[in-house]
């Protein structure tokens, strides 16, 4: 089997595995929630996104890891756990909180695509051994963390309509 072959068939049933486990564990979960609770979880998972700056770490991937794929995805990364972080610290802001979920699924929702791209545009998946140490992360980690920020986008979306409902509710009595 070519590496190319090997790394779509382990990102495909790394989708597969975690759609599996979130349907039966995590969704029902999430959905039982308070709103604010579930986001923060969620935030709580992606703060650990820093860790992607390994995709710029001498040593730990091929230095032929194309440039245009590793810089991005390091500094997405960051950029998505630094502000999962900024929201779990400004909990007790509600608005401020609220932001910076919408800032972190923004940008981290993006970031995932654009290293999609990335990676299709560097033909990554037929040169996944420059991966290194890190391969792990785009089989394992990035599709769940795509994932929930699929859900979380999807409750808060979800809880719009019910908040709306009641604040007109409430100003018509």
């Amino acid at each position: 089997m070519s590496p190319e072959l090997i790394f779509q068939t382990q990102l495909v049933l790394g989708y597969v595995a975690w759609l599996l486990c979130f349907r039966v564990y995590v969704w029902p979960r999430l959905k039982s929630m308070d709103l604010f609770e579930a986001q923060r979880a969620i935030a709580t998972l992606h703060s650990f996104r820093f860790f992607g700056l390994v995709f710029i770490l001498p040593g730990v991937v091929s230095p032929d890891l194309p440039a245009s794929f590793a810089a991005f995805a390091a500094y997405g990364d960051f950029a998505t756990g630094v502000l999962a972080m900024l929201a779990l610290l400004a909990a007790a802001r509600r608005p401020l909180f609220w932001l910076f979920v919408v800032a972190f699924n923004l940008v981290g929702t993006t970031d995932l695509i654009v290293d999609y791209f990335h990676a299709i545009q560097a033909d990554l998946p037929a040169r996944a051994g420059e991966f290194g140490t890190t391969y792990a992360i785009p089989i394992i980690y990035v599709p769940l963390l795509m994932i929930t920020h699929v859900a979380a986008f999807y409750l808060l979306l979800r809880s719009r309509p019910k908040a709306a409902l009641s604040y007109w509710s409430f100003r018509k009595s």
